[in-house]
C-alpha cells in the first residue's frame, strides 16, 4: 500500500468505537469472572480482530502500539498482554504516559531525578527552566540545583538510546505472539 494511502485513510476502529471501547475490550474480564462475561469478550475480541485485519493503517497502528506508545485494551489486533509478550521478544521498553505531568498536576515534595531533570533539559533546550519544573513537578531551585550539579560533574552519564526496532520485526514478532493463539482459538470452537 502507497504511503499516501495510508496517510489519507481512516482507521476502521473509528467507525467501531462502541466495539473498541467495549468494557470488556478495556479490561478483559479474569479467568475467574463469569463464563458468560468470558465468552462475550472472546467473541469481542474476534470482531475487533476482524475489524483490525481489514485496516489500511493495521500496520502502523500495531507498529506504533508496540514500539511508541502504552496503550491500553484492544489495538491493532492485539491485547495488552500480547503487546506486552511482542515488547519482550523484542526487547523493547515502553514508558507509560505520566498523564500527570501532562496535564499539569504538580505533586509537593515530589523526589526528582537528577538524570531525568537533565534528560529533560537537553531534550527540550528552547524551553524556560519553569516550564520544566512544573513538567518535573518540582520548584524551579530544585531544577537549577540539578542543572548546576550536571555543569560541575566530571562524569556524566550519558543517556541510554533507545533501541530500534523495524517494521519487519515487529510483524514478525506479532505472527510468532498472536496467530499461533488465534489458531489454537479456531480448533478449540471447531
Amino acid at each position: 500500500m502507497s504511503a499516501t494511502v495510508e496517510s489519507t485513510a481512516a482507521p476502521a476502529c473509528a467507525q467501531a468505537t462502541s466495539l473498541f471501547q467495549h468494557p470488556l475490550l478495556e479490561e478483559p474480564p479474569t479467568s475467574n469472572a463469569p463464563a458468560a462475561e468470558r465468552r462475550q469478550a472472546a467473541m469481542l475480541a474476534r470482531r475487533a480482530e476482524e475489524v483490525c485485519a481489514t485496516c489500511p493503517l493495521m500496520q502502523n497502528c500495531l507498529y506504533d502500539a508496540v514500539v511508541k506508545y502504552d496503550v491500553d485494551g484492544f489495538a491493532a489486533g492485539t491485547t495488552r498482554r500480547q503487546r506486552n509478550e511482542i515488547r519482550a521478544s523484542l526487547g523493547v521498553t515502553v514508558a507509560p504516559e505520566d498523564f500527570d505531568t501532562l496535564a499539569g498536576v504538580t505533586a509537593r515534595h515530589r523526589q526528582v531525578d537528577h538524570d531525568e531533570v537533565v534528560r529533560l533539559r537537553n531534550a527540550n533546550p528552547h524551553e524556560s527552566l519553569e516550564m520544566l519544573a512544573q513538567r518535573l513537578g518540582c520548584s524551579l531551585s530544585t531544577v537549577k540545583r540539578h542543572l548546576r550539579r550536571a555543569r560541575n560533574e566530571t562524569k556524566v552519564t550519558p543517556i541510554r538510546k533507545p533501541q530500534t526496532v523495524s517494521m519487519r520485526q515487529v510483524m514478525e514478532a506479532f505472527r510468532r505472539v498472536v496467530l499461533p493463539a488465534a489458531a489454537s482459538q479456531t480448533r478449540r470452537a471447531a
